[in-house]
């Protein structure tokens, strides 16, 4: 069986381990032109085989229909300094031509009850293999540095409590939230002075 997970699974690691450079490749762009680049870093994980399993059952999805409609087997995250970084992100990836833009989630604008902000863009990647082309779903999510500190926390207590969170730990779950996005919004107020900064510094080190 874990043999199956192998080859089923390689398509996807691939689609990663490719993507990761291609985006990452977005961000030394701009450095090289001496441009604010809206990527601070790119990271990407092919999602563990229990994992896909669990969620599965969670969601009464079939096995045979996993590479339809299990969309984030494949994931990468686009980290950005600023809020306004993500809309920019999102727009360059829709005019790239090596994959094809399947669906976009919008849960910045409209957060999940838990408090949860993130962009969400699911596309559909070819990996060249040795048996020819095949198409895999991978879903990139675009936050901010705060937002991702929430969501790896909330995460880590979404698994200890399947999901059915006590109320007083829901409520702290919220709280943080809106005070992650506060501190976005305030970073925005001084987003340029930041950015000067951050210029100066590179320059400086540069020398």
């Amino acid at each position: 069986m874990n043999g199956q997970w192998e080859s089923f699974l390689a398509p996807y690691e691939q689609a990663v381990s490719e993507l990761k450079i291609k985006l990452k490749g977005i961000r030394k762009q701009f450095e090289e032109t001496n441009q604010h680049s809206p990527i601070e870093f790119v990271t990407g994980r092919v999602k563990p085989i229990h994992s896909i399993v669990n969620k599965t059952i969670r969601k009464g999805i079939p096995l045979a229909n996993l590479e339809t409609e299990l969309q984030d087997i494949a994931g990468l995250r686009m980290m950005c300094q600023f809020v306004e970084d993500i809309k920019n992100v999102v727009e360059l990836l829709r005019k790239r031509k090596d994959f094809t833009i399947i669906e976009e989630r919008d849960y910045i604008t409209n957060k999940k009850d838990s408090g949860y902000r993130s962009y969400h863009v699911v596309v559909e990647y070819p990996v060249q293999t040795i048996e020819g082309e095949r198409k895999v779903l991978v879903e990139i999510q675009i936050r901010t540095l705060a937002m991702n500190f929430w969501a790896t926390i909330e995460h880590s207590l979404n698994y200890k409590y399947k999901g059915q969170y006590p109320e007083n730990i829901l409520e702290r779950l919220q709280r943080a939230a809106e005070a992650a996005f506060l501190l976005d919004e305030e970073m925005s107020l001084i987003r340029g002075e930041i950015q000067e900064a951050q210029a100066e510094f590179s320059k400086k080190n540069d020398q």
